[in-house]
């Protein structure tokens, strides 16, 4: 008993009402999405539930965060639907697992913490876009199925959808002033649930998009043949599934640490995200990652443990075995509300207020990767590009502050100082500081102001010396790390070696 309290985090002071309250708060959030995202992949409604029970078991018990909830969510199953409608579902289950088993190596070999080369214009853009997914995947909610055709609300469902949702959204916003004992979100639940049930409004509700009633999920071994032609099938989609959930996963990991002032650890919960999805492909759960709009649904109505997280899987579980009858008469205007406030508060309006404070191109990339997340909802491309361009960027303006302080002293020796980074974006211009025609017949590189980055300033070193070298002239490296001279294949003879002036840093290889 003492374990599991330590598991889960109940050996700490903890507010017990939050906790629980947030748990069942997620909960009723969660199971629309999930239900929503399993149809859309044309699979069992029942399949979205299970990997939102299962994922949020697993990571609130081994996940590296407390206070993240992780479900089943659309952006690791949009990229599954291909292989869903093409293959069939044993094959999706297959590709859940060996993602599963890519993000447990990633966790195991500590590569999560590559998350924190994510640069903050990248985690703006990630995050605003992201907000427009979540308000959008809402204003979806609107439309209803006549005749086998998906159409726009019209008329009296349109007029009462619309007011319970502006009701969900007022409670939302004036609940806090009465009081932050009970959340906010699942007052606003409970008060339009109430309301309908009592006066017998006719409108949309989670019954309308499935049926949540079921039994526990069974473990089996998905049927697919074991050859090499099906890893060739599975392996794309398990690896872009991979890093779509490691990368929403650990983005929400790094949100919840600025929210909290707290710090997770991004390996531990790449292991959990790994063997969550394991877990869903053995026992019938469409795969999953962190989920940043009920995360911060959790967050928001206090949650700061995994009692939490813990207790919204396991209702998620008890509204399938027997709750469901309750749940699927829940109005979905009041769901659509709270996730609408949820995309409200997720949006980073900051970044207005200080667009004009950041450089051009940080501006460019946060739009652009908004942009990419809400055209093609695929996060992995989107923070990717954001990365790539971020570090172009950064290595043009580094490579712009190489500099040549140049002197000959009274014995005719010719000196350049050099200052700024050596790497491969300013070896061009280092090159083009020597003279070495017309230089003295000694000459002295101080790299004092300098650091050599990696192997391609290395090689514009060697290829400086030999230049040298081939005008019968002495040049002379100084204040060189000890790596860089090891590495010079001409420098034997023309390195100053000083011990107590120069560094040792590595270099890059």
């Amino acid at each position: 008993m003492q374990g599991v309290r330590g598991v889960l985090g109940l050996n700490q002071p903890i507010n017990y009402r939050n906790e629980v309250l947030a748990g069942l708060t997620v909960a009723m959030t969660m199971i629309p999405e999930s239900l929503s995202f399993a149809i859309l992949a044309g699979l069992s409604p029942l399949t979205g539930l299970y990997a939102a029970f299962l994922m949020g078991l697993v990571t609130s018990i081994l996940g590296g965060r407390p206070g993240m909830v992780s479900g089943g969510a659309g952006a690791t199953v949009v990229v599954l639907i291909a292989l869903a409608s093409s293959h069939g579902v044993q094959y999706l289950f297959a590709a859940v697992i060996l993602g599963g088993i890519l993000q447990l190596f990633v966790g195991l070999f500590k590569l999560g913490k590559f998350v924190r080369l994510i640069p903050q214009p990248v985690m703006y853009g990630f995050l605003n876009g992201l907000a427009v997914i979540i308000f959008m995947a809402q204003v979806a909610q609107f439309k209803t199925v006549e005749n086998g055709v998906t159409v726009w609300m019209q008329g009296i469902s349109l007029y009462w959808m619309g007011g319970l949702t502006v009701l969900t959204i007022v409670i939302v916003l004036l609940w806090p002033r009465v009081t932050k004992i009970v959340p906010a979100s699942l007052v606003a639940i409970l008060m339009v649930f109430a309301l309908v049930f009592l006066f017998k409004i006719d409108t949309k509700k989670v019954i309308d998009i499935a049926s949540v009633s079921g039994s526990l999920p069974s473990f089996h071994i998905p049927m697919v043949p074991f050859t090499i032609e099906t890893l060739q099938i599975i392996f794309p989609y398990a690896l872009v599934m991979a890093g779509v959930g490691l990368i929403e996963s650990l983005l929400t990991l790094n949100m919840v640490d600025e929210i909290t002032n707290t710090k997770g650890k991004s390996n531990k919960e790449a292991v959990a995200q790994g063997v969550a999805n394991i877990t869903n492909g053995f026992f019938g759960g469409m795969g999953g990652c962190a989920m940043v709009a009920q995360t911060l649904v959790n967050i928001g109505a206090g949650a700061r443990t995994r009692l939490s997280a813990f207790i919204g899987a396991i209702t998620i579980m008890l509204v399938i075995l027997v709750g469901a009858p309750f749940i699927e008469q829940i109005p979905m205007a009041a769901l659509v509300g709270v996730m609408m406030m949820v995309a409200i508060q997720t949006f980073q309006w900051v970044s207005f207020r200080i667009v004009n404070k950041f450089p051009k191109p940080d501006i460019f990339v946060g739009i652009l990767v908004a942009a990419i997340t809400v055209l093609l909802h695929n996060l992995a491309l989107a923070v990717l590009v954001g990365v790539v361009i971020s570090a172009l960027v950064f290595a043009w303006e580094n490579a712009k502050r190489i500099r040549a302080r140049k002197y000959t002293d009274e014995d005719g020796v010719k000196h350049y100082e050099i200052m700024g980074p050596l790497f491969f974006g300013s070896t061009a211009a280092f090159a083009e500081k020597f003279d070495v025609l017309d230089d003295p017949m000694e000459v002295i590189i101080d790299f004092r102001e300098s650091k050599v980055v990696d192997m391609s300033g290395i090689d514009a070193l060697h290829k400086l010396t030999e230049k040298y070298q081939q005008q019968g002239k002495t040049l002379r490296l100084k204040h060189l790390s000890e790596d860089c001279r090891r590495l010079l294949k001409n420098a034997e003879g023309v390195v100053d070696v000083n011990i107590i002036d120069d560094p040792t840093y590595k270099v890059m290889v």
